[in-house]
């Protein structure tokens, strides 16, 4: 199995879900004997160091693209790792909305594999062997790219990690009232939008509620938070370094998440959501899962009011047959089985032989 090479950053800016969506591929790549690197402008301890007890190497990078060190930085990787493997070269895996044709084509003209992870089709031309993007959306957006590209597109190639797998064919308990919840907004949050899902939730005004709020490994606002946690008269648990997601989901009736990455695994977990836009890019996969009644979604985070919070919360809680469609809806989209056909694809005899025959500026 050839070397796979992820170029992947995470910032408090851009977040940490290109990097996690990668490491999902990435475990799913080292249970078939592949070997994975991930070269990174990561200003996150903790997921570097996810990474590296994961066994793969971390390669920091500096300066990250349109830096003019940054193309050149992973062309020499990738030939490093090819002279440790004469049999094929590596494969690189391509994620973030700052690589542009430019870079797409200095990979490829180099006689190198690329896969290029992508969310919105915001590029005038991709140039890749391969294209994936797992959103609900995917097919219907309309990708410019080269002629032996292959797309991979949908749902069927969601990316989960293997904590998320062994939970397959798990059914969930809609209780008749619900009161745990849980709260994930993302590695970062750079607004800060938990706070006010922390306020919103003190007016609900439900007995028992549980609530546990995970902060993620970006998350600039703790402190915040922590005085937050204290001032409330409901449960409430403040979480970082979460290992086990999957347990946290069986555990809640209902959550409050971002609709980035974190929405495919609550939806392959059967967990009903209240989704809320904290990022751009996450807009059309909001609507598009409300539309299909799969989330509850409350638009963009960062404009939204505490009183949305409250009445969307109250509703959700008391609603069984609206958190059972949306339980059903969730695992019918989700399957747990993305990364395994990823994977399948990549090592497809095809691929292996396509780095043989050239590919040049006729293919551009």
């Amino acid at each position: 199995m050839e070397h796979l090479l992820i170029r992947a950053d995470a910032t408090s800016r851009i977040g940490t879900g290109h990097m996690m969506r990668c490491l999902a591929l990435a475990q799913a790549w080292q249970t078939h004997g592949g070997g994975v690197s991930f070269l990174s402008h990561c200003d996150n301890d903790a997921l570097r160091r996810r990474v590296r007890d994961a066994g793969m190497s971390f390669i920091s990078i500096g300066n990250p693209y349109p830096d003019d060190g940054d193309l050149p930085t992973t062309l020499s990787t990738l030939s490093q790792l090819t002279s440790m493997d004469h049999d094929a070269p590596p494969w690189l895996v391509l994620d973030g909305y700052h690589f542009d044709p430019v870079y797409h084509h200095g990979i490829r003209a180099a006689g190198f594999r690329l896969l290029v992870m992508d969310d919105c089709a915001h590029l005038p031309r991709y140039h890749a062997d391969a294209l994936l993007n797992q959103n609900v959306y995917a097919e219907d957006l309309r990708y410019q790219c080269d002629q032996d590209t292959i797309l991979l597109l949908g749902t069927r190639y969601v990316l989960l990690r293997p904590e998320f797998l062994t939970w397959r064919g798990w059914k969930r308990d809609i209780p008749d009232a619900a009161r745990k919840v849980l709260v994930t907004l993302g590695g970062s949050d750079p607004d800060n939008v938990t706070l006010k899902v922390i306020e919103g939730l003190q007016q609900v005004g439900v007995k028992s509620l549980e609530v546990k709020v995970i902060v993620g490994p970006a998350n600039a606002h703790h402190e915040s938070l922590r005085r937050a946690a204290e001032k409330v008269s409901y449960d409430l648990q403040l979480l970082s370094d979460v290992m086990d997601m999957p347990a946290l989901m069986a555990w809640s009736d209902v959550a409050i998440s971002a609709c980035g990455t974190t929405s495919w695994e609550l939806a392959f977990m059967g967990l009903p959501s209240i989704a809320l836009v904290l990022a751009d890019n996450q807009e059309l996969a909001a609507r598009v899962l409300n539309e299909r009644r799969v989330v509850l979604s409350l638009g963009n985070g960062a404009s939204l009011q505490v009183e949305s919070i409250r009445a969307a919360v109250l509703q959700l809680l008391t609603d069984r047959a609206t958190r059972q469609a949306m339980s059903e809806g969730g695992q019918l989209l989700v399957d747990g089985r993305g990364a395994e056909r990823v994977v399948t694809k990549l090592s497809h005899k095809d691929f292996a032989d396509a780095f043989l025959m050239p590919w040049g500026d006729s293919d551009a």
